[in-house]
This record gives structure tokens, C-alpha cells and sequence, in this order.
């Protein structure tokens, strides 16, 4: 990444971490009236990978994934009303904040089911075989997802047919509310790849300079018709599963340990600051007008009007 690169990753960052924290808050009012599933310490990872992505090609995720959407140009006002429910929602207030879709700006949509993200993924590699598109999908999901057998059936399924894929794996410290590593006792998880005859990389998901560099690696190897690649991205969830999750499970200080050594946001403000591309005060700006672009968007989604219940069914096939 560029120096002038490296800012606009910061201030991507810093856009999505207000756009959590403030959905947090409007949650516990009422205003939000969805389930959230947030992403705090997890931002480098997308707004990295994205960055490596072409304007052609999609992503999909888990319900976690807010970051996702954001990274690939989601408007926050349409996310906002999404989780508010009202009409000027992404996909007008119906799907929530784990179910949306934006198709418009590459992104596929999310899963609520772990793992159940990736056959789709998968299924965009095929497809762009057939459209002459040349589109790379990448698929993103948690550590827990690994163990799950419809993984299992698309990687191997992806292996077979050398799709255009990418499979990144948010590897954030616990799945749902059991350790990772208390799942994996076969130990680095980028490992699995090798069964499929693949490759498969880690990489400092706190950093997304480095999370950039193994996307574009990986993309570029897709794009060339050399398959998947598994990239495992290390990161840690800063907060709960969800919203109003009580987080008994977490040993005492971990959390405000984790946020000391992890949070990437800190982490390459730092860089930033040290490598002489922007000073404290143009930082502050930034993170200012950040926080003023969310709480504005925030604002026009809730004078919205709700949704119609009569439209509930709209899209829906069965």
C-alpha cells in the first residue's frame, strides 16, 4: 500500500469501528431492534482483503460481518436503516443486520448459518467461469466454520474444479463462546489446506498491509487459474458474540489485555505517526469527521419510514 493508501485504510477503519460501537448503543436503546454480531478488532482483515480485490469482483460473509459490507463501499445510512428496519434499508429493512445482501457494490450477502456462507462463495467462483466475467470471489467465515462439513464439501469441490476462489478464515480467538485452540488440536489451522491441495497462509490479520499482500497473492493465483487459496487471518474479537453477550466464558483481564496488544486500529495509527504520512492533528480530523459521518447517517436512517409488513414476503421463494 501507498502512504496515501495506508490513511484511507485507517480512516475505513476508524469509519467502521464508530459505525459498530454507535450501533452498539443503538441497539441497547431500542432503535436498532436486530441481533448484532460486531466486528471490533477485526477491521484490517476486510478492509485489507478488499483492497486487493478488483472493482468485478464479490465477497460474501458471516453474520458477522458489518466490516465486510463497509469495506466494499456499503453506504452506512442503507445499513443503518437495514438494522433499524425501515424502507430505505439495503434491502429494506427485511434481512437485518445478518442476513443483508448488497450486490450493487460486490457484496453477496451474509449467512446466518456458520459456514453456510461458503458453498455460496464457491458457487460465484463456478459461475464466473461460465460468464467470462474473470471474477475472483472470495469467501470469508470464523475459525469455528473450519468444522463445519459444508466446508469441507466446497473446499474440496473448489480444489477439484481449481475455482477462482478465495477462502479467508477470521481466525479471532474463540468460536462463538469456545477457544479456538481448544477445537484445533491438530494445531495451525492454515494446515488444512494441505489436504485439499491448496495453499494455505497466515497472516497478522491486525495489519492490513500484510492481510493485503496474501489476498493479492491469493486473487492473483485465482485469476490465473491456479485455484484457492486458504488465507487464515489472526486477529481477536474485542467484544462479545453479540451485543448482549454476557461473556462469562472470558478469563478475567483478557479482554482489556487483548485490546492493549491487538486492536489494529492503535496499531497503525502508530505506523502512520511513525513513517511521517499524516500528523496527530490530521489524524484527529479524521477520526472526527468519521465519527460525525456516522452519527449523521445514523440520524437520517432512524427519520425514515418503517418499513411496510406487507412487503415482508417480497423476494422470498420457497
Amino acid at each position: 500500500m501507498t502512504g496515501p493508501e495506508t490513511v484511507a485504510t485507517y480512516h475505513r477503519m476508524v469509519t467502521i469501528r464508530e459505525f459498530e460501537n454507535h450501533a452498539a448503543q443503538l441497539r441497547s436503546r431500542g432503535t436498532i431492534i436486530c441481533s448484532l454480531h460486531l466486528c471490533n478488532g477485526q477491521e484490517a482483515i476486510a478492509v485489507g482483503a478488499r483492497a486487493a480485490l478488483g472493482p468485478a469482483d464479490t465477497v460474501n460473509a458471516t453474520y458477522r460481518g458489518h466490516h465486510w459490507a463497509i469495506a466494499c463501499g456499503t453506504p452506512i445510512e442503507a445499513l443503518f436503516g437495514e438494522f433499524m428496519g425501515r424502507e430505505t434499508g439495503i434491502n429494506g429493512g427485511r434481512g437485518g443486520a445478518g442476513f443483508f445482501a448488497d450486490p450493487d457494490h460486490g457484496f453477496l450477502g451474509e449467512s446466518g448459518i456458520v459456514g453456510g456462507g461458503v458453498p455460496i462463495g464457491v458457487g460465484a467462483a463456478l459461475a464466473s467461469r461460465y460468464d467470462g466475467s474473470g471474477r475472483v470471489a472470495l469467501t470469508a467465515f470464523g475459525d469455528g466454520a473450519l468444522n463445519q462439513g459444508a466446508v469441507h464439501e466446497a473446499m474440496t469441490f473448489a480444489a477439484i474444479y481449481r475455482l477462482p476462489v478465495v477462502f479467508v478464515c477470521e481466525n479471532n480467538g474463540y468460536a462463538e463462546y469456545t477457544p479456538t485452540g481448544s477445537m484445533s488440536p491438530a494445531g495451525a489451522l492454515e494446515r488444512r489446506a494441505e489436504v485439499y491441495g491448496f495453499p494455505g497462509v497466515a497472516v497478522d490479520g491486525t495489519d492490513p498491509r500484510l492481510v493485503h499482500a496474501a489476498v493479492a497473492e491469493a486473487v492473483a493465483r485465482a485469476r490465473e487459474g491456479g485455484g484457492p487459496t486458504l488465507v487464515v487471518a489472526g486477529a481477536r474479537r474485542l467484544g462479545g458474540h453479540h451485543t448482549h453477550d454476557p461473556e462469562h466464558y472470558r478469563p478475567d483481564g483478557e479482554k482489556a489485555a487483548w485490546a492493549a496488544e491487538f486492536d489494529p486500529i492503535p496499531k497503525l495509527r502508530g505506523v502512520i505517526l511513525e513513517s511521517g504520512l499524516a500528523d496527530d492533528a490530521a489524524l484527529a480530523q479524521l477520526e472526527g469527521d468519521a465519527r460525525a459521518d456516522v452519527r449523521a447517517a445514523a440520524l437520517s436512517a432512524a427519520a425514515a419510514p418503517a418499513s411496510d409488513p406487507a412487503m415482508l414476503e417480497q423476494h422470498v421463494y420457497a
